[in-house]
């Protein structure tokens, strides 16, 4: 049986915890930042958690990170 591929793009933006649980950047911090407020970018800078749902399904293109 051969190995099965990461699909690249998926492990370019998600990684795992120990736990195994799914981390990922936020979105809307690279640019157009003036009209944003410093409370907001301050949130932006934090990792995400992909819900229970979104994780199941990364599972498949992350197959050996579980």
């Amino acid at each position: 049986m051969p190995k099965m591929k990461t699909r690249k793009s998926a492990a370019k933006r998600y990684t795992v915890t120990g736990s195994g649980k799914v981390r990922y950047k936020k979105q809307g911090l690279r640019h157009i930042l003036t009209k944003k407020t410093s409370k907001r970018k301050r949130k932006l800078r934090h990792a995400g958690i992909l819900s229970e749902a979104e994780t199941k399904r990364i599972k498949g293109l992350l197959p050996y990170s579980f």
